[in-house]
């Protein structure tokens, strides 16, 4: 996924957020229901640009009424993209040298159960030296 497409606008976060809650697929008047802010055109505009960026499929083509229509499925769940949002960022910082270790450090100082954090991010230390030691053979 390109920066370009992490980018997200208020309205696209907000359409993904409908999306998110809800167990099924959404069509787009069902979208725009959910949101007085949300009108059915911009609703499609809004649709049209997730799926250009791949961060929504059609789950499937249904009635409303008598009318076929698309239905829309998250293909990303909100915490997969703010990971990638902040790994993003992370890079662009990355040029003005901040490293791994600083980023790490300056989280657990604002972590209130560092201990166990701690004791987290050193298992997932031990396998990915594991994982590495596989690449390497």
């Amino acid at each position: 996924m390109s920066k370009e497409d992490l980018q997200l606008t208020n309205k696209e976060k907000e359409v993904l957020g409908i999306l998110w809650s809800s167990d099924e697929p959404l069509i787009a008047s069902d979208i725009a229901k959910a949101d007085a802010s949300l009108n059915l055109n911009t609703v499609q505009a809004i649709l049209r640009k997730l799926l250009s960026k791949e961060l929504i499929e059609v789950a499937d083509i249904v009635y409303s009424g008598t009318v076929l229509t698309r239905s829309y499925r998250p293909l990303i769940n909100k915490r997969e993209l703010l990971l990638q949002q902040f790994v993003d960022h992370w890079r662009n910082l990355s040029i003005n040298k901040i490293s791994i270790p600083t980023i790490v450090t300056t989280l657990l100082e604002h972590e209130k159960n560092e201990d166990r954090v701690i004791s987290e991010l050193e298992e997932l230390l031990k396998e990915r030296k594991k994982l590495l030691g596989k690449r390497e053979e």
